[in-house]
C-alpha cells in the first residue's frame, strides 16, 4: 500500500468517524424523555377517599394526554405521575412536600392538597423550591401571600359565597314565594369552611337582608352532633349554611336532623365543598334524607363532560365525577398546555407559562376562562352548583353547564 493510499484511507476513516460522532447527538437530542409531574394529595387517614378520587382524574388525563402523543413541543415525551400522599394533618402535608422536592428534583408541576389547610402547608415549601403548583382549594389565604409559584384553579371561598348567596335567595323566593329572613352556620374550623363563612360574618348577610340567628364551629371528626341540631331547632332559621369537610360529620349532622325533625328539606340546607356531595355518603345515608341538599363546590362533571363521567364510571367504578376527579384531570391537561408553551422541561419555565397562560384546556374549569392573576388566582373564575336530585347530585348552576333544573325544598 502506497502513502498516498494510506493517507487516503485515514482521512475518509477520520470523516466517517467525524460523521458518526456528529449524528449521535442528533438522535440523543431526539430522544424524548418522560416528565414527571407531582400529585400531593391524602391517600391515608381522614380525608384518604377524596385523594384517591384526585388519583383517578390524575391517571385518565395522563393516559390521554399520553395516548394523543404526549407534549408535542417536547418530541413526545410523556408525562410520568409521581404520587405523594400528604397525609391527614397540616404537619404530615408540609412533611410530604419537604420529602417530595428532596427527592424528586426533575418534577416540572405539582398539583395537590385537597384541604385548603394541607395546601397552605404545602405550598410554604414548594415555593421555596420554585415548584409551580395547581390546586382546588378554595381559601383566599393561599393566592393573599404574594406568592409567584401557586395557581388557585378553583373559584375562591370569599368569591363563591358571594356569587351563590344571590342564586339561593333567588332560588327561595321563586319557589316559596317569599325572601328568607334568618341563617344559620354549621361549619367545621378547616380553612375552606372557615374561608367560606368569613364574608358572610363581615356583612354578605346583612346585604342580603339576612340575620344571622346561629353560628356554631366544631373541629372535626365529630363525635356527637346532638348539641348542634338541638341550636339549629331552637333558632329555627329561614336558611341552614352547612360546611363539614368530613363526610363521617355530614352524615351525623343530616341524621340527627332527621331525628329532630327537621330533616328532608324542612328546613333548605346549603352547604360550600364536597363533603356533602361524595359518593360514599351513599353508603351509610339515604338518598331521601339528601333530597334538595345544595352545595356550592369549585368545580364538578357538568354539560359537556359526559364520556369522562362514563369512562370513570366503567374503569373505577365511581358513580358520578365530584370536584376531586374532574379538577385534577384538568390540572394534568393545564400543566400539558404549559409544557407546550414553555418548549422546555423546566419548573420555573413552566411557571412563566401558567402565568401568562390565556386559553388552554379551559372546558374543565367551570366560566370557561383560564387565565390567572398576579396572584395566581383564576381570573374570574366561577363555581358550581350541585344539587341532591334522585340519589344523584348533580349541576344546576352556571345554566349553561347544567344538567338538571334546581328545586327549592319544600318547607
Amino acid at each position: 500500500m502506497t502513502d498516498h493510499t494510506s493517507l487516503a484511507l485515514t482521512r475518509r476513516t477520520l470523516l466517517a468517524a467525524t460523521a458518526l460522532g456528529l449524528a449521535a447527538p442528533r438522535a440523543f437530542a431526539q430522544a424524548a424523555s418522560d416528565v414527571k409531574i407531582g400529585l400531593l394529595v391524602p391517600l391515608s387517614g381522614l380525608y384518604a377517599r377524596p385523594g384517591a378520587v384526585m388519583r383517578m382524574g390524575a391517571e385518565m388525563a395522563v393516559d390521554h394526554i399520553n395516548s394523543a402523543g404526549g407534549v408535542k413541543a417536547l418530541g413526545g415525551a410523556k408525562l410520568k405521575l409521581v404520587v405523594i400522599d400528604c397525609g391527614d394533618t397540616t404537619e404530615k402535608a408540609k412533611n410530604a412536600a419537604q420529602r417530595m422536592v428532596a427527592q424528586e428534583t426533575d418534577l416540572v408541576a405539582a398539583s395537590g392538597a385537597y384541604l385548603s389547610s394541607f395546601t397552605l402547608a404545602v405550598t410554604e415549601v414548594t415555593e421555596r423550591a420554585q415548584l409551580p403548583v395547581l390546586t382546588l382549594s378554595y381559601s383566599d389565604l393561599i393566592t393573599e401571600r404574594g406568592f409567584k409559584y401557586v395557581f388557585q384553579t378553583s373559584a375562591t371561598a370569599a368569591s363563591q359565597a358571594r356569587q351563590a348567596l344571590p342564586l339561593i335567595m333567588k332560588l327561595a323566593e321563586g319557589a316559596s314565594g317569599k325572601r328568607p329572613k334568618t341563617v344559620a352556620i354549621i361549619g367545621d374550623n378547616t380553612g375552606a369552611s372557615v374561608a367560606s363563612v368569613k364574608p358572610m360574618r363581615e356583612g354578605l348577610l346583612k346585604e342580603l337582608g339576612l340575620e344571622l340567628v346561629m353560628d356554631e364551629t366544631f373541629t372535626p371528626p365529630l363525635s356527637d352532633a346532638t348539641p348542634l341540631v338541638q341550636k339549629v331547632r331552637a333558632a329555627k332559621p329561614d336558611l341552614l349554611f352547612f360546611l363539614p369537610t368530613v363526610i363521617s360529620d355530614g352524615k351525623l349532622i343530616l341524621e340527627k336532623m332527621n331525628e329532630f325533625g327537621l330533616g328532608q328539606g324542612r328546613i333548605p340546607t346549603i352547604s360550600f365543598g364536597i363533603a356533602i356531595a361524595e359518593p360514599d355518603i351513599l353508603q351509610t345515608i339515604s338518598p331521601e334524607l339528601l333530597q334538595g341538599v345544595i352545595t356550592c363546590v369549585g368545580s364538578w362533571a357538568t354539560k359537556g363532560h359526559e364520556d369522562l363521567v362514563k369512562e370513570l364510571k366503567a374503569r373505577f367504578n365511581e358513580p358520578w365525577m365530584t370536584q376531586n376527579a374532574i379538577s385534577t384531570y384538568g390540572d394534568m391537561w393545564l400543566i400539558k398546555e404549559a409544557l407546550e408553551k414553555a418548549g422546555k422541561a423546566d419548573k420555573v419555565a413552566v411557571a412563566d407559562a401558567l402565568r401568562t397562560m390565556d386559553g388552554g384546556p379551559s372546558k374543565y374549569y367551570p366560566g370557561g376562562l383560564l387565565k390567572f392573576d398576579d396572584k395566581g388566582r383564576r381570573v374570574d373564575a366561577e363555581m358550581t352548583v350541585v344539587q341532591w336530585q334522585q340519589g344523584i347530585p348533580v349541576t344546576v348552576f352556571p345554566q349553561k353547564l347544567a344538567v338538571a333544573e334546581p328545586f327549592w325544598p319544600k318547607r
